[in-house]
Parts: C-alpha cells; structure tokens; sequence
C-alpha cells in the first residue's frame, strides 16, 4: 500500500506506518561512490533487481482536454510559452485543472496564488506525466511549486519508508539559502500529507542534519558538498531516489560543482525522473543534461536568449570609481522610503567596507556574504526580511535563490563578473509578477560588457544612455555629471542619516 492509497483510510497513521515494500537495506545498487563509470556504461543492468515504481500521475482535465490546438497555442504565446519534446501535454490554465489531489489544492488556496505562472502552466503537466524535464525560467518565476507540488504526489503514491531507507526526493542547490528556502515551501506544502523533509548543507553542526536522515525524511534538499559527506559517512543513501531535482543548474556549475553533481548522481536508479532547472541555457548546462535526462520536455518561458525581467526598471549609469560611493549615498537619499534594498558588490572586504562606512554615516545597513557564520547570515537575513535593516549589502552568496519578498531596489555597486550574473542579481526584486527597480554603476572597467548588456537593456524595453552607447563603440567615457561645481557629492562619510 502507498503513501498515497493510504490517506483515505487512515491519514494520521503515517507516523507509525513502515513498509517492506520497495528498496531494502539489501540493495546493493549505487554504495560505491567510486564505480560511477561502470555504472554509468552498465545502465541497463542496473535496471535488474530494482523494485518498479510510479511515477505517471497525470489525468487531463475535461476543460483542459477540451482545448482546441489554436487555444492552446494562443495561451503559449501570450505567456510566452515555448515546449519542445514529443507528447507534450496542454498547458493548465486554472488550478483546479492541474490534476492535484485536493488536499494540494486547499494549500495553493491558502497561499492566496490566483493562477498558475506561465512554469507552472505547463511545468505542472510535465512533471505529473512522469517524463525528465528542462525548465528554463528566469527568477521569481514560480519554478520551486513547478516541481515541488507533483514531488507531493510522487512521495505519497510510493511505499513508505523502511527502516535505513534515504529519501524518495532529492533537490539539489547551489547554495544554502536557495536549500533552505525551498525546505520552507516543502514544509508548508507538504505539512497536510505529513511528508518530513529536512536540508542538509555546509557551515552548520552535523548532528541534527544527521537524526534527520536517521529517522527517515521522505524529502531531502540538499548542497551537494554536504549531501556527499552524509553519503561517504553512510547516514544516508539514495536507493529510494526515485524524484531527482537539479534546481540552478547553471549556478551550480559555475561554482564548480560539476564532479559533486556527477558522483551524486552515480548513486541513484537510471529510471528516476530528473527535473532540471536552469535560468539560463549556455553550453555546459545543455552537456550536462543531455547525460542525466533520457527523452525530456523541455519548456522555455521567455526568450532562450539571456533575458531580464521586463517588470524591473533598470537604469545604468556610467561613473567613474572615485565617485561610486557618493553616487550611492545620493541614489540612497532620492529612493530611501523604508522599503528593502539590496546592494551587490563584488569582494568580501568591499562588502564590510561598504557597511561599516554606511553604518557610519547613519545609514541602517547589514551585510552578508561567505566569510559569515550560517548564524550570522541567518540573522542578517531575518532582520533584512523584518525590514528592521531595510538595506542589506551582499556579495554574490545572495544574487541566487534568495527570496525575500518586496525588494523595491536592488543595486549593482560593482557590475558583475557575468552577464548571467547581472540577470541574477537584479532578479532579487520584481518577484512574483510585482514591479521593481535595479540601478547598476558601470565604470571603465566594465566596458567589455557594454555591448551585451546594451541587448538586454533593449530587449528589455529599457532607455540606453548615450555614454554606454558610446562605451558599446569603444570610446572613453566621459563620465557625465561628474567632477563639476553643481555635482561634487557628499564628501566621503558625510551621508544623511536615516530617520
């Protein structure tokens, strides 16, 4: 019997209710985490022995089937839909179309969401299909219930847990933040099917992430360097994985996490389904899935192109860095109301400067980035999300995966090292269909970046300015406003304090 059969007999018995059913602690497949390549040349052979299971849970709605092909294709375009893959099914366009059980759709009801984003659309189809799946969606897009919901069902339609058995689910994320934000949707979405989860990452005490695993979590979110010591120490394993979600794919590779991802993956059933989720699309994230997913969709909201939000208003302003901190100073007194504000540099050491001199000047500024404590980091974000410290400074650590609601302004004190970055950063506000505004300070130094920033201003449907038109040509720029009597700035420390 499974999790799922069983909710309508006796739902509160799940706590007490084990199984023999599905992987025991007499598999062998997947403990060594040093045979990856046999396994990987033997994949048919791994198939033998190991217990089918469910995955496909999709049942079309009467109104959904009743579409026409120029209805649907109607609904993609307006929500820039583009699909790719064989079978695909129809988007939803209501909740009570996706074909969740209702004890699913009563939490999306209490969320208070009104209609599926474009992801979820068609995202959510997908995925309860039981097919791999490609999302490309930039931030904020609604990509964590695009996988997390059809995750739901897929535990609760599998055998319990036995005694030793890892998780059925496994997320795998770039950072601890993004881990640790999408535990919090886990739990609220999955507290009425009393599915346990927990997050395992670096920078905090082994121990409860240890009893966690012990007494059995259906769901496990994870970073993948914490994830393989947990492996390595056998209080885990991933016999059970039967649901294997790759979120920030292309941030985990640019963090170099590509040999982690691989041995991790080593460890799990060829016939899993993976979810892999990607804001952009460049060549090694393309490598990489073509060789863990087998016959995917693939769904692109937006343009494939790197593409930023079109609810965020982004000025650039070219400036030299002599002026950047009085720039700063001014831009916080014209738009400083109370409301959150986040601003990216790009060092450490800038980071604490920053603050401390804000601080300084009477500015209420925390700031956050790798050489923190997770105690530390946590209570910088919580008092940035209380809007107690409504600005918050922070190096890249945070341009990913963190979601804190009713950012109004993000600001780019340093550009980027990337344009992916830049697309990532400036995603921090404008979330969940609200509007926001992103300033970003271009100097010389960044000039190699002006032509293709000026694609996505433009794209966008941004102003360009000239000086950065001018940059884009290779001319020197001019830095306008900048060293004359009527713009001189405040004198370095000598901002206006907060009141």
């Amino acid at each position: 019997m499974s999790r799922y059969d069983s909710r309508a007999v006796d739902p509160d018995s799940y706590r007490d209710r084990r199984s023999d059913v599905g992987f025991g602690s007499s598999q062998s497949y997947g403990r060594s985490l040093d045979s990856s390549s046999k396994r990987e040349k033997n994949a048919a052979s791994d198939l033998d022995g190991l217990t089918p299971f469910e995955k496909n849970f999709y049942v079309e709605s009467p109104s959904v089937a009743s579409m026409t092909d120029e209805e649907v294709e109607a609904y993609r375009q307006r929500r820039e839909i583009t699909i790719e893959g064989r079978d695909v099914p129809r988007p939803v366009r209501e909740f009570r179309d996706s074909g969740f059980p209702d004890y699913v759709l009563q939490e999306i009801v209490k969320a208070g969401f009104v209609e599926p984003t474009p992801i979820q659309a068609q995202g959510w189809p997908m995925a309860l299909k039981g097919r791999d799946l490609i999302g490309i969606a930039e931030t904020g897009s609604g990509k964590t219930l695009a996988y997390l919901l059809p995750a739901i069902v897929h535990v609760n339609a599998q055998p319990f847990l036995a005694p030793g058995d890892g998780p059925i689910v496994l997320v795998l994320a770039p950072t601890r933040e993004l881990a640790v934000q999408i535990q919090q949707e886990a739990s609220k979405f999955g507290s009425s099917s009393k599915i346990k989860n927990t997050c395992i990452y670096g920078g905090v005490p082994k121990g409860p992430q240890i009893r966690d695993l012990q007494k059995g979590v259906e769901i496990v979110i994870a970073t993948p360097g914490r994830l393989i010591d947990m492996l390595e120490s056998h209080h885990t394993n991933l016999r059970r994985v039967t649901y294997l979600v790759l979120d920030e794919a292309d941030r985990m590779l640019d963090m170099g996490f590509d040999p982690q991802i691989r041995k991790i993956v080593s460890q799990i059933r060829p016939d899993r389904q993976t979810l892999y989720w990607s804001a952009t699309w460049p060549k090694e994230v393309e490598q990489l899935a073509r060789q863990f997913l087998y016959d995917p969709y693939k769904v692109v909201i937006g343009s494939k192109d790197l593409t930023a939000n079109r609810a965020i208003r982004q000025h650039v302003e070219v400036v030299s860095e002599n002026h950047k901190y009085n720039k700063l100073v001014k831009l916080l007194e014209d738009i400083m109301d109370g409301s959150r504000i986040l601003i990216f540099v790009d060092t450490k050491k800038g980071c604490d400067q920053i603050t401390r001199q804000l601080r300084t000047d009477g500015w209420p500024a925390l700031s956050i980035h790798g050489d923190k404590s997770q105690a530390e980091r946590d209570w910088v974000l919580s008092e940035f999300k209380a809007g107690k410290s409504p600005i918050m400074i922070a190096t890249d650590v945070a341009a990913r995966g963190l979601d804190v609601k009713d950012v109004k302004y993000v600001v780019n004190y340093d550009f980027p090292g990337s344009l992916e970055d830049y697309v990532h950063r400036i995603g921090r506000t404008g979330r969940a269909g609200a509007k926001g505004t992103a300033y970003t300070f271009f100097t010389a130094a960044n000039g190699r970046f002006a032509k293709d920033l000026i694609k996505i201003l433009e794209e966008a449907g941004q102003k360009v300015s000239a000086e950065l038109t001018k940059m884009a040509r290779g001319a020197p720029p001019a830095f306008p406003g900048l060293g004359g009597a009527g713009d001189r700035g405040r004198a370095f420390g000598a901002g206006r304090p907060y009141s």
